[in-house]
């Protein structure tokens, strides 16, 4: 009944003292979502449990009628929607109202050296079920749930003395109990392709009101070669709750810079360009040749000779929201070699490149992807083994660099089974 909820909850630990990066926020809509997947799941539940033997004694006025009711089994159940709501400062609330069940057993008697047997068949119905799950975390830091209540009842009276119902809340409270022990067991990072892991314990305890349920995550990305922490850290910012959507998650720039550090400590952040990348409908090839006009001195240094392009970030690559736009901040470089007649490299010369890339985030394939347009670029020259040029030719070899890092993207993190249809993404100011 509660999948969606333990999902949201999966794979968390606590990390107090930090802000969060990443914000999820469960709404009434989500929560009912879930809702419809509860009524599969309780009629699953209830028609595969395992009821004991009931046994007891009738006094008959000349004596006791001894009985054992044996091999009780469910043999039909019919389970109507459920009702949940979040229990305000607690967790959740669930009722299901007009539960009926069927059951089929074998019955025995005996009075004295008198007995009897047979089988019988019991249906129950109009059971009312009241549950309510506690969300908190336990003393080790996890996540935990708990049943902090469990009701059932038919028309009104309990139902402790008339069999089979009185075995429903023992099996929403043994559910709930593996899945807080699923929690307490669960690791809290993921390795999210083959550069990056994301770490994303509580930072806060859940904070549960009467209409959504809040988590606020740490949200950093490492490099797997190394858990290393970036030299900033994560500003406060608030998610504001969507009521017309199941889930909202906010991602502040802390948690797509940490990538971006990640990326950038592991040497992941540059490309080799040699001519071979070239469309071979280009007149424009990667040799000295036709560097000559851009460079007259460097086809008589090194005539014909093919070239080599080492592209790559001096520093780390910096985001930014604004309202609407995200602002990406790339400080890089380029060295250029020629290849000698032996395949050896001769350095010629390194430009920076400083470029401020406007555009868009996108959500596609679960990824956080970029669309961007270059609006700031300046190219200065910071070495030369070939003397003094003047340079402003290697701006789309850059473009081409950087674009195709930010369609790479970032995995968004999601939870297992659980995939975003028709995403909405809004950029905010901090």
């Amino acid at each position: 009944m509660l999948s969606l909820l333990i999902l949201l909850l999966n794979l968390t630990n606590h990390a107090f003292g930090q802000n969060p990066a990443i914000k999820a926020i469960l709404t009434n809509k989500g929560l009912q979502y879930a809702s419809h997947i509860g009524a599969d799941w309780m009629q699953e539940k209830i028609g595969s449990m395992i009821i004991p033997d009931v046994r007891g004694g009738v006094h008959i006025g000349i004596g006791t009628v001894n009985y054992v009711l044996d091999g009780i089994s469910v043999s039909g159940c019919d389970v109507p929607e459920p009702s949940v709501e979040f229990y305000e400062g607690v967790g959740l609330k669930a009722v299901i109202s007009g539960l009926s069940i069927s059951f089929t057993g074998n019955w025995h008697t005996r009075f004295g050296i008198i007995t009897d047997g047979g089988s019988f068949d019991l249906a129950v119905f109009n059971v009312d079920v009241a549950s309510v799950v506690q969300i908190g975390s336990d003393c080790s830091g996890h996540i935990s749930i708990s049943s902090e209540n469990c009701d059932a009842k038919i028309d009104e009276a309990s139902i402790n003395f008339h069999g089979g119902a009185r075995y429903i809340c023992p099996v929403v409270e043994e559910h709930v109990t593996d899945l807080e022990r699923h929690l307490a067991e669960m690791q809290v990072s993921f390795k999210v392709n083959s550069a990056l892991v994301l770490d994303v314990p509580l930072t806060n305890s859940p904070l549960v009101d009467s209409i959504s349920l809040g988590l606020d995550l740490k949200g950093e990305f490492y490099s797997v070669q190394s858990h290393t922490d970036p030299p900033f850290k994560a500003e406060p910012f608030n998610l504001p709750e969507d009521n017309d959507h199941m889930l909202s998650l906010g991602l502040s720039e802390f948690t797509v810079n940490s990538a971006s550090y990640a990326y950038f400590s592991a040497g992941l952040l540059q490309a080799q360009i040699n001519d071979s990348m070239i469309p071979k409908t280009s007149p424009f090839r990667l040799n000295t040749t036709s560097f000559g006009p851009l460079i007259p001195q460097l086809p008589k240094l090194f005539p014909n000779m093919l070239m080599e392009l080492q592209v790559y970030a001096r520093d780390v690559p910096m985001f930014s929201f604004q309202a609407d736009k995200v602002t990406l901040k790339f400080p890089g470089a380029v060295k250029a070699f020629a290849i000698q007649p032996n395949a050896s490299w001769t350095p010629l010369f390194k430009l920076n490149v400083d470029s401020i890339f406007s555009g868009v985030i996108r959500i596609s394939e679960e990824k956080l992807k970029g669309l961007m347009e270059l609006s700031n670029f300046t190219l200065t020259l910071a070495s030369s083994e070939v003397g003094i040029f003047q340079v402003g030719f290697t701006l789309n070899y850059w473009c081409l660099f950087v674009a195709a890092k930010l369609e790479e993207g970032i995995v968004l993190p999601t939870m297992h089974h659980i995939h975003l249809v028709n995403p909405a993404l809004k950029i905010q100011e901090v």
